[in-house]
C-alpha cells in the first residue's frame, strides 16, 4: 500500500488526504520520524484537518518529540473545538494529559 501511495505523490497527486493516508501507513509500520514529515504537510496544507494533527501529536510521541507532540496536540484542539470535532478533541486533550504526566 505504502508504494502505492509513495507513487500517487511522485505523480503530483498531492493532497492532505493522500499524506494523511501515508503518514498513518508509515506509523503502522513504525516509521514515525517519515509519517510525521507527510503529516505535517497535510496540516500545513489543510489546517483545520483534526484527524492528521491527532496523527502528528502521535507520530511525534513516537519520535520521541515530547515537546513537537504536545505542540501538534494543542493546536489540534483549537482546530478541533473551532470546527466543532468534539470527539477529536476529546481524545487529544487526553493525549495531551497523558504526555503532560510522563
Amino acid at each position: 500500500m505504502r508504494e502505492r501511495l509513495e507513487k500517487m505523490l511522485a505523480a503530483g497527486q498531492d493532497s492532505s488526504m493522500l499524506r494523511f493516508t501515508l503518514g498513518n501507513q508509515l506509523l503502522k509500520e513504525g516509521q514515525a520520524a517519515q509519517a510525521a514529515e507527510h503529516l505535517r504537510e497535510a496540516v500545513r496544507q489543510q489546517r483545520d484537518y483534526s484527524a492528521a494533527w491527532k496523527l502528528l501529536g502521535k507520530a511525534l510521541t513516537e519520535c520521541g518529540d515530547r515537546d513537537g507532540a504536545l505542540a501538534a496536540y494543542q493546536e489540534g484542539l483549537t482546530v478541533a473545538r473551532e470546527k466543532g470535532d468534539l470527539q477529536a478533541a476529546k481524545e487529544m486533550e487526553v493525549f495531551r494529559k497523558r504526555l503532560l504526566k510522563s
